[in-house]
């Protein structure tokens, strides 16, 4: 039965079968239905089928002898398992005499009995400890403890037998931190079943700093930490030898909390004023432990010096000056100043006014097609082309189109074919959805680009189905005006490309640094280490050894995967864009072999280089 490992069925029948021995199945885990029905068996263990999770066992028509051996059967047929309840079975008597299984009696023949000590043992770390396990019954019950899988070390067992009670000792010695938790379980067998009884393992040991990193910059600067300790510590933490309060600048996230507690002391745009050191206090009635690190955030902008300043107890002290108020004449300068304010923002106003209604006009040198970007990083600022590809005298006069990002132009090239005839390529408005930066929780890094950083991260409130949702995270690493500039100009590309093969833009969020594009999680990565994960070639360490994966691409999931790219590419020619950079590492595979198109230029220095809009020559 070794070669059919895989087995779920089986059937012997009218073989003139006559034992089985005890481990047959051992190596058939998946066997749900056996039927020995007609055969010459006189006795069966219960042992044979201990590790099966059997639907039905047949075992009519057989020449079972009336023995405790058979008792299980009765048991299984009493409770119905196996739907053993279902069928006629009989044994023979010591007479030679037929009996139906149901109505046997054999006297001292039942399921042994088991208790232990202890239902909850809790021990201290380094301590050791004794639990026994009582087995009873007749017949007298073997009993043994599953510790498989228990680091502390030196365990040792001690058998102990009387007439109706094995009981057995399981000494811990030096009680290890890693066992908290643990399960210790007690079985006791005999040739009519098995019982079995459980311990819970408690161990309680003081507090550890098992990491505490240096800060990093991620939506916020982290200083990440990793704290162990039953009962769970109480985390406190000094900035430079003095507690630390937490306010809006810094507070702590916990991750996990518990006997493992995890998170980070997060920093809100920090300054000079926060470097220092930081050290993490974790405290529990076993004990104390504490780290320190050192956080630098910013350089001091002017170095420490008295030389430019005067100390007041240097100078001589000089008679006090007295000044008398006069009522009048401050009411009078209040009113000055605020005039002077009034006509402040009058004149404000119109300098807006004047801008916003001159400003497109081609006295300031904007002439011909015009995209423009607002420069507010709260707006959702659309993106899009004023003449819509009408020629114009002005038109004519610039020459290629030009991009307007606040007073700066930058050529785009023109491809003659895009407006062709009949074909309207006006779009309405387009506007970025904008997440706010609370509502994103990055989970760990996925990668790393030119961009900057792609993260997994947790997004609440984008779905009005979901509380929460798995999403991709780019976050910019380069803070430069362009940079910002081509990134909200990918932003509102993204937004009005939906499609099924493209991957899914849900927004940015633009409220700090850095600033932060939200795509959906596609969870097996990009395509290239996708399909050399699936390669005739690839390879998995199996215990250390290097071994042939299985799961190899067909044919057929092939052109799965390239007519999804191809539905992807025909959408992208219909809005006239031109991708420029199709490859496998650009293209991302999510559950089901679902393959979308992504990474649209945000690592490009000119943006419009990498897609080309076409106009009617």
């Amino acid at each position: 039965m070794e070669l059919y490992t895989g087995l779920q069925k089986l059937t012997i029948k009218n073989s003139g079968l006559r034992s089985i021995q005890p481990r047959a199945f051992a190596k058939n885990p998946h066997l749900r239905y056996i039927n020995l029905s007609s055969n010459r068996l006189t006795t069966l263990s219960w042992q044979l089928f201990q590790t099966l999770s059997l639907r039905e066992l047949r075992l009519e028509q057989n020449f079972f002898n009336c023995s405790c051996d058979i008792r299980w059967m009765q048991l299984w047929q009493e409770q119905g398992e196996a739907r053993l309840n279902s069928q006629n079975l009989y044994c023979i008597n010591a007479d030679g005499s037929q009996l139906p299984l149901f109505r046997m009696n054999i006297s001292q023949c039942d399921l042994p009995e088991i208790s232990v000590s202890h239902v909850n043992l809790t021990v201290r770390e380094g301590d050791s400890a004794v639990i026994t396990c009582n087995g009873s019954g007749s017949p007298l019950p073997d009993v043994d403890w599953i510790v498989t899988g228990l680091q502390s070390i030196n365990t040792h067992q001690t058998n102990l037998n009387w007439t109706n009670v094995h009981a057995i000792n399981l000494t811990l010695v030096n009680v290890t931190s890693e066992d908290n938790g643990f399960t210790l379980t007690c079985i006791a067998e005999n040739v009519v079943g098995m019982s079995n009884a459980s311990v819970a393992l408690t161990v309680y040991y003081p507090p550890r700093v098992v990491s505490l990193e240096e800060p990093e910059l991620r939506l916020e600067h982290c200083i990440e930490f990793v704290v162990r300790g039953n009962p769970p510590p109480t985390l406190y933490w000094l900035h430079n030898g003095q507690p630390l309060r937490e306010s809006k600048i810094i507070h702590v996230e916990y991750y996990q909390e518990g006997e493992i507690s995890e998170g980070c002391l997060l920093f809100n745009k920090p300054t000079h004023y926060n470097n220092g050191n930081y050290t993490l206090i974790a405290k529990n009635p076993l004990g104390t432990a504490n780290q320190t690190i050192n956080g630098h955030f910013l350089k001091e902008p002017f170095p420490e010096s008295t030389d430019n300043f005067i100390l007041f107890d240097e100078v001589s002290p000089t008679p006090p000056i007295t000044v008398t108020h006069k009522p009048e004449e401050d009411t009078f300068g209040v009113s000055i100043a605020v005039g002077l304010a009034a006509f402040a923002c009058v004149l404000l106003v119109v300098l807006f006014i004047m801008i916003n209604k001159y400003g497109r006009r081609s006295k300031f040198g904007m002439k011909g097609p015009v995209a423009v970007i607002s420069g507010e990083e709260d707006s959702a600022s659309p993106l899009h082309h004023i003449n819509h590809g009408i020629t114009t005298p002005s038109s004519l006069d610039a020459g290629p189109d030009t991009v307007v990002i606040g007073m700066t132009r930058i050529p785009v090239i023109e491809n003659p074919q895009y407006f062709r005839q009949g074909h309207n390529c006006h779009k309405p408005d387009t506007y970025v959805q904008h997440i706010k930066r609370r509502d994103i929780v990055l989970k760990r890094e996925l990668g790393e680009g030119a961009f900057g950083k792609v993260f997994l991260a947790e997004c609440y409130n984008l779905s009005p189905t979901k509380d929460k949702m798995l999403v991709a995270v780019k976050a910019l690493k380069d803070p430069t005006l362009a940079a910002r500039k081509d990134f909200q100009r990918e932003a509102e590309l993204l937004t009005n490309l939906q499609h099924e093969h493209i991957v899914k833009f849900y927004g940015v969020c633009g409220d700090g640094d850095p600033l932060i594009m939200v795509f959906e999680y596609m969870k097996h990565g990009d395509l290239n280490k996708f399909l050399r994960a699936h390669g005739p070639d690839a390879m998995i360490l199996v215990d250390g050894q290097p071994r042939q994966a299985k799961g190899e691409l067909g044919l057929s999931q092939m052109l799965h995967i390239a007519s999804q790219i191809a539905s992807g590419m025909v959408y992208l020619a219909s809005q006239h864009f031109v991708h420029r950079d199709l490859a496998t590492r650009n293209c991302l595979v999510g559950a089901n072999l679902l393959v979308k198109i992504g990474d649209f230029g945000m690592s490009r220095d000119v943006y419009s280089t990498d897609y080309y809009r076409v106009v009617q020559a």
